[in-house]
């Protein structure tokens, strides 16, 4: 048989028992990395935006938040290198220690593991100016020479956009889902669109939607004011046909605990229904 009826014969399927599997050029190349030999991690679940200024790192959080008070394990991989916000929400200021068996993660009050550039910079208020391949390298240093430990959950908080990161985490990591974090303005329908389609594409497990900045209460009356306009989140969601996870407002108590950098007290009531 000719090497081009092997390969118009090769099936996803058939690849596992075929006898031509080495040599097959229609075999799909598997980039994942090792994690580092002290990392047992269950499952890693990524959180991603089509645009910023959405609240991405704030649903990481508190979807680790919400991990810890199940009784869960976990841990953090800050990968928006150039925008690292999670550190400075758990009030982690040390810096991460290693040996030559890699990299500790720094621990948060409340247990949580976390690594970020920031951990690792002389200074953590000192700007990043990287190039992308730079940049997606140490995301992936974060994955294979970090110490993580055994966990039960790892969230992955990205930067925005489809570029260098999101990809380099998709293909080097075994991620087992990504939750989508979106506002309610129009736009947002073509910006979760291409942060789905980017993830179906990578054959990664699209959990749902999270929209943020739904709507404020009023202090006074209680109404529901809906600072973005109307949500088009649901119509985005059944295009795509995927769930939507949950809707938070604007919450000043949560957001008191961000700038106080004691978020590692808090507990986001608006994704206790959320099943990971």
């Amino acid at each position: 048989m000719s090497e081009e009826q092997k390969n118009n014969e090769c099936t996803e399927e058939s690849c596992a028992g075929c006898a031509h599997a080495d040599s097959c050029s229609s075999k799909k190349t598997d980039f994942r990395e090792p994690a580092n030999k002290y990392s047992h991690i269950k499952k890693v679940i990524g959180v991603v935006s089509g645009k910023g200024g959405v609240g991405k790192s704030f649903v990481t959080a508190s979807l680790a938040r919400m991990a810890r008070k199940k009784g869960f394990s976990v841990g953090i991989l800050d990968a928006d290198i150039t925008g690292p916000s999670i550190p400075k929400m758990y009030g982690v200021h040390t810096k991460a220690q290693g040996t030559e068996e890699g990299i500790f993660p720094c621990t948060a009050q409340d247990g949580t593991e976390i690594m970020s550039v920031n951990l690792l910079l002389p200074d953590e208020e000192a700007p990043v100016i990287w190039r992308g391949p730079i940049i997606a390298g140490v995301v992936k240093q974060f994955w294979t020479d970090v110490m993580w430990g055994d966990l039960d959950y790892l969230f992955v908080d990205m930067p925005p956009g489809t570029g260098d990161v999101p990809l380099t985490v998709f293909q080097s990591l075994p991620v087992d889902g990504v939750v989508i974090v979106t506002s309610p303005q129009d736009l947002v329908q073509m910006i979760v669109k291409k942060a789905c389609s980017m993830a179906k594409q990578m054959n990664i497990p699209v959990l749902g939607i999270i929209e943020n900045y739904s709507y404020v209460k009023c202090p006074d009356c209680g109404k529901e004011i809906k600072v973005f306009g109307e949500s088009h989140v649901d119509d985005a969601a059944a295009q795509m046909g995927i769930p939507v996870l949950a809707r938070m407002p604007i919450d000043m108590d949560l957001a008191r605990a961000v700038e106080e950098e004691k978020f590692y007290e808090t507990e986001n009531p608006y994704l206790k229904e959320i099943q990971l």
